[in-house]
């Protein structure tokens, strides 16, 4: 084998990692020798665009918040600086939610609930991708949701925000966050049609009780009842049978809703 021969992948190697450099970053990687300009701008323009536009359509909320600018100039930036984990080209708006994440907000102008309104936006696009067949968790679609095991819907998440991430947009991007946490319900029910649903302290509480819950050894799991004293003595109810009530009460909401499927 000739010397040239051997060289050959080290310098492919070479060219390939050049030439993603100078696409992620044109104006500090300079271009690999012996491409002409023109197909070079043919390959930043297409790369770049299918990124942005994907980004995009993940999260409209945001490009109509941002504007053109501070649009063009975020994904810009995750595109030059963040490294993906995922060769999965649906999975691209997570890692740009990890970036935000991470990015803060040092020496950038984002809104302060930019991270927060990116992870609520990708929700939607999460619960449409998740294969979770929920016809094959076994569970009673008419079981005693108090003397049973409530069965949580894996497609249902209890989620807490630091700010109104539901009512954010052009109209209202608030700069300070409220006192109260917003607690959202984000599931997808039978038919794959997704909800979000503002809900209470309460509804928050069981909703997490129930997935710890369906988390345990089937023989150490609790019945609904069980959970709802648990919850009413953290709470220090001082009416443990009425809590029981409306906690009974609320699980069967939740199973009207898809967010409990049943129980065992």
């Amino acid at each position: 084998m000739s010397p040239d021969a051997t060289r050959a992948p080290a310098r492919l190697h070479a060219q390939q990692t050049a030439f993603a450099a100078h696409l992620r970053d044109p104006d500090a990687a300079p271009a690999p020798d012996g491409v002409e300009e023109r197909r070079l701008q043919v390959y930043r323009e297409l790369f770049y665009n299918s990124i942005q536009g994907l980004l995009a359509n993940n999260f409209p909320v945001i490009r109509a918040l941002l504007g053109d600018t501070r649009w063009h100039a975020l994904v810009r930036a995750f595109y030059r600086e963040h490294r993906s984990r995922t060769p999965l080209f649906p999975q691209i708006g997570r890692e740009f939610v990890q970036c935000l994440e991470h990015r803060g907000q040092a020496d950038t102008d984002d809104p302060p609930f930019l991270a927060e309104l990116a992870q609520h936006e990708w929700v939607d696009v999460a619960l449409s991708l998740d294969e979770t067949d929920l016809a094959a968790i076994p569970h009673r679609r008419d079981g005693d949701l108090l003397d049973g095991v409530p069965v949580p819907s894996p497609l249902a998440w209890p989620l807490a925000y630091r700010w109104p991430v539901h009512r954010i947009g052009p109209a209202f991007a608030p700069r300070t966050p409220p006192d109260a946490p917003t607690l959202l319900l984000v599931l997808r029910d039978r038919t794959d049609a997704v909800h979000f649903k503002q809900i209470d302290a309460l509804a928050f509480a069981l909703l997490q009780a129930l997935h710890d819950n369906g988390a345990r050894p089937p023989a150490a799991q609790r019945t609904g009842r069980e959970l709802l004293h648990a919850l009413a003595d953290s709470a220090g109810a001082y009416d443990r049978a009425r809590f029981v009530a409306q906690g009974a009460a609320l699980l069967d909401q939740l199973r009207v809703r898809d967010a409990v499927l049943g129980a065992l």
